[in-house]
């Protein structure tokens, strides 16, 4: 791994052995981007204490130790390490990445197991706009950690199971079977589930034939079992239409939704109860985690089993962590769900811990996901006070886009291409590039903007840089080098090229996606200083224009691939 910021940290790591004894070798440098030198090791600082040496004193004594090869180094301010690359090894690393298919990333060794839970919507509603977040954030983790050679696992936890399927197969068998089945393939859910509630908390005899539906499905009767699937099946078509829009890369097969937990969720029970991490209390079988306690400091249980026999969310999600790690042998297990649902998770993974299956080889983690709100600053809704139809959101994405280039003159067909691609662009890059706990203000004026922070500034500079090799008809993976670096601009953009492999590898340790948002953004800016500072075509000689053609290849690529990890298409004109 050659990224720079490793690179001094190792070096430093080494002058802390030379200077102040092998226990100190390890200690973290604390190398940060500086505005001054290309970075600063700010160690001495924390050092100097127990040191019992002036910050000045401890910096002076990692400079007279430091191998300085290819690095000018000088102490500043109270102790500050100010450290610059040579022009000659940054020139060389680029050009080493600009011949790396991999472009500086490296592959995980060994390489982990990583179940990522994602997505998630109940198949008893459409998707709504809160659906977005869960689905590309676990999205570019999921990419991530394959493209860094983890084995993945996607698990799209439906919510297909439940005593409201009673309810619903009720009143399909009332409406009849084929306009049922019509409107749900339709993605008219959230219509059919409020009329379908309205008849049980009004109708005493429909709100009985449910009541009566639900032990025939849990208890696995043949034509409520079939009913239960046709429904399933065409909610299955309605989400897949979704994620077909959005690009991602949920299929059938990562179905593993409440229904699959169901056969296992007495043995869990059992388990638990067997093994003393359960007890019966007020009838229901809860755990009582150490650490939960309510309002009054009583203990806070999670209820597996109810006082009526039912099983719960908590039932279901003990027995797919159970499941996890077991039988899918995860390493590490990525619960991409809402920020409100965190304490749920913080037991639940107490509770995993306490059975014996979350152990010290196995991570679970809860990716806590914000909200999505509207211009006034509250959940983001119609008019109306109802939650936005996620497919009405998207088409609207779709034409937007297609106002912001309609000055272009392409065929309608490919126009509307591009549209699609900048919609879709914007409205995943706006919600990546943001922390992911953090909420956000649904914006399409901003999201959709061509200059700033937005997907499809990133893109128009994609676009920008492959118009450079058809203009001048220079094929980019001819572009090769050497590259020399004779002007600030090139210097600074073959600088933050080399970070691409770290950052990478961040976004996969911290499941941070904003972490590359902001690398490629500040990519995209170090270009476009290049791009009005240094001629590529009209260079002043041969050398000088193969040179930025290199840079400018890197560049393409590194972009390319950044995005492609994001799930955003670029489109080949803009």
């Amino acid at each position: 791994m050659t990224d720079p910021q490793f690179v001094l940290a190792e070096r430093v790591q080494q002058a802390l052995g030379t200077a102040f004894g092998t226990e100190y070798a390890t200690e973290d440098p604390l190398i940060r981007p500086s505005q001054f030198a290309d970075y600063q090791a700010n160690v001495a600082l924390s050092l100097a204490k127990r040191l019992r040496r002036t910050p000045r004193e401890v910096a002076q004594a990692l400079l007279d130790a430091l191998d300085t090869t290819d690095i000018t180094a000088e102490i500043s301010g109270p102790g500050f390490l100010n450290l610059t690359l040579g022009d000659g090894w940054i020139a060389e690393q680029a050009v080493r990445r600009l011949r790396d298919e991999r472009l500086g990333v490296a592959q995980a060794a060994p390489p982990k197991t990583v179940v990522i839970d994602y997505s998630a919507p109940n198949a008893a509603k459409e998707m709504h706009v809160g659906h977005l977040r869960t689905t590309i954030v676990g999205d570019t983790l999921a990419r991530t950690h394959e493209h860094i050679g983890n084995r993945v696992i996607r698990q799209n936890h439906l919510g297909d199971w439940g005593t409201q399927f009673g309810m619903l197969i009720e009143h399909l068998l009332d409406i009849g079977e084929e306009e049922s089945l019509r409107r749900l393939a339709a993605g008219d859910g959230n219509a059919y589930y409020q009329e379908a509630r309205l008849k049980f908390d009004s109708d005493p005899e429909f709100q009985e034939r449910s009541r009566r539906r639900v032990p025939l499905l849990q208890g696995g009767d043949p034509e409520t079992l079939r009913l239960w699937h046709e429904f399933i099946e065409y909610t299955k078509q309605y989400f897949n239409h979704v994620y077909a829009m959005l690009g991602v890369t949920l299929t059938d097969d990562d179905i593993a939704g409440e229904s699959m937990y169901n056969p296992m969720l007495a043995d869990v029970c059992e388990e638990l109860l067997h093994g003393g991490v359960a007890e019966i209390s007020e009838g229901a079988l809860c755990v009582f985690p150490p650490g939960f306690t309510g309002r009054d400091d009583t203990p806070l249980p999670l209820i597996v089993r109810k006082s009526d026999g039912g099983y719960g969310y908590a039932t279901t999600d003990l027995a797919a962590i159970r499941y996890r790690i077991r039988d899918l042998k995860a390493d590490r297990i990525l619960y991409v769900v809402g920020a409100t649902q965190s304490l749920h998770f913080q037991m639940v993974f107490a509770a995993a811990r306490m059975a014996g299956w979350l152990h010290d080889d196995v991570s679970a983690e809860h990716i806590q996901i914000g909200s999505v709100l509207g211009s006034d600053g509250k959940m983001f809704k119609t008019r109306s006070g109802k939650s936005i139809k996620l497919t009405e959101l998207l088409e609207e994405a779709v034409v937007r886009a297609e106002a912001v280039i309609a000055e272009r003159a392409y065929d309608p067909a490919v126009r509307r291409q591009i549209a699609r691609q900048v919609g879709m662009g914007a409205v995943k890059y706006a919600d990546l590039s943001v922390s992911h706990d953090s909420e956000y203000v649904f914006d399409f004026d901003r999201m959709l903007a061509l200059t700033g922070n937005t997907g499809p500034y990133l893109q128009y500079a994609t676009a920008r840089i492959r118009s450079i090799f058809r203009t001048g008809s220079y094929d980019p993976a001819e572009a090769t080098g050497p590259i020399t670096l004779g002007h600030p601009a090139e210097r600074a953009l073959a600088l933050q090229l080399l970070g691409f492999g770290s950052i990478v590898e961040s976004v996969a340790e911290l499941s941070e996606p904003h972490r590359l948002c902001n690398y490629l953004f500040d990519l995209a800016q170090a270009f476009t200083t290049f791009y009005e500072g240094c001629p590529v075509l009209k260079a002043e000689d041969e050398e000088m224009r193969q040179s930025r053609l290199a840079l400018s290849a890197l560049t393409l690529r590194v972009l390319l691939q950044g995005l492609h990890l994001l799930g955003i298409e670029v489109p080949e004109r803009m």
